[in-house]
C-alpha cells in the first residue's frame, strides 16, 4: 500500500526545469542573504505586486534564471526607469546579487528564491510585466530530459496571462537544439508573434557576460529569440 502511494506521489510531482546543485557559499554570500534580504527579497508565498514593491509606477522586467546576476544588474544600472524582478533558486546567485545592488546602490531590483513556473502561474497578476527576460535556461541536451526545459505550451500559457499586451518575451540560448525547440514551441503558441528582430544579434539592453563569452569560445552559436505578446484576447486552457 505503501509503496503504491509512493508511486502515485512520484507522478503527480511537479517536473522542475532546474536542480539544486549550487556551489560553497563564500561568507559574503552568506551575509548577503542574511542582511540584504529586507531589502532586496520578496516572498514568493505572497502575491506580488509591483507598484507596492516598488513605490512606483513604472514598467516591469522580470528575468528568469538570473543566475550570478551579471546581467540583472548591467540592466537596473542602465535602466533606472524600469523596475526588475529576478528569480533564481541557488543561494550563491542570489547572495552575489544583492551584495552587487548594493555596492551600486540600485533600488530598482526585488529578488525571488523560487521555482519561476510556481510564481509564475500563481503570484503575479495579469499584464503585470512588460518584458520577460529568459537568458540561457538549462538545455537539458538529452533527449530523455526534454520534458524538463522551461520553454513549454504550459508555461507559455502563463507567461501570456502576465505579460501586458504588446509585451516582450526575450529568450536567449547558446545550444541549436534548445533554439529549434524555443521556435517550434513560441512560434506555435497563439498568444506569442515574433517581433521580427535578428536573432544573431544581440539588444542592446541585453549586456554580454561572462558564461556567453564561455560558450563562445567552444563555439555555441548564441540565438536571442524576441518575441511580442500578442494584443488579441488569449484564453488560458487551464
Amino acid at each position: 500500500m505503501t509503496e503504491q502511494s509512493d508511486s502515485s506521489s512520484e507522478r503527480m510531482r511537479p517536473i522542475r526545469s532546474f536542480v539544486l546543485r549550487e556551489g560553497r557559499l563564500t561568507d559574503g554570500q552568506r551575509r548577503a542573504l542574511e542582511e540584504l534580504w529586507p531589502r532586496y527579497g520578496v516572498d514568493a508565498e505572497q502575491p506580488i505586486d509591483p507598484p507596492a514593491l516598488f513605490g512606483r509606477q513604472a514598467p516591469v522586467w522580470l528575468e528568469i534564471g538570473f543566475g550570478n546576476g551579471e546581467a540583472l544588474r548591467h540592466m537596473a544600472g542602465q535602466h533606472p526607469e524600469v523596475d526588475f524582478l529576478g528569480i533564481e533558486v541557488h543561494r550563491p546567485g542570489v547572495g552575489r546579487l544583492m551584495n552587487a545592488l548594493a555596492e551600486d546602490g540600485l533600488t530598482n531590483v526585488r529578488v525571488l528564491r523560487a521555482d519561476a513556473a510556481e510564481v509564475v502561474r500563481e503570484r503575479i497578476p495579469d499584464a503585470a510585466l512588460d518584458r520577460v527576460l529568459v537568458f540561457f535556461p538549462d538545455p537539458w541536451p538529452k533527449k530523455r530530459h526534454h520534458k524538463r526545459r522551461l520553454i513549454q505550451p504550459a508555461f507559455l500559457d502563463a507567461l501570456a496571462r502576465v505579460l501586458r499586451p504588446g509585451g516582450q518575451l526575450h529568450l536567449a540560448t547558446d545550444w541549436p537544439d534548445y533554439a529549434d525547440h524555443m521556435r517550434a514551441v513560441v512560434g506555435g503558441h497563439p498568444a506569442f508573434e515574433h517581433t521580427g528582430a535578428d536573432e544573431h544579434q544581440r539588444p542592446a539592453y541585453r549586456p554580454a557576460t561572462h558564461f556567453e563569452a564561455r560558450g563562445e569560445r567552444k563555439g555555441h552559436p548564441v540565438r536571442d529569440l524576441l518575441y511580442r505578446r500578442a494584443t488579441e484576447p488569449f484564453a488560458d486552457a487551464n
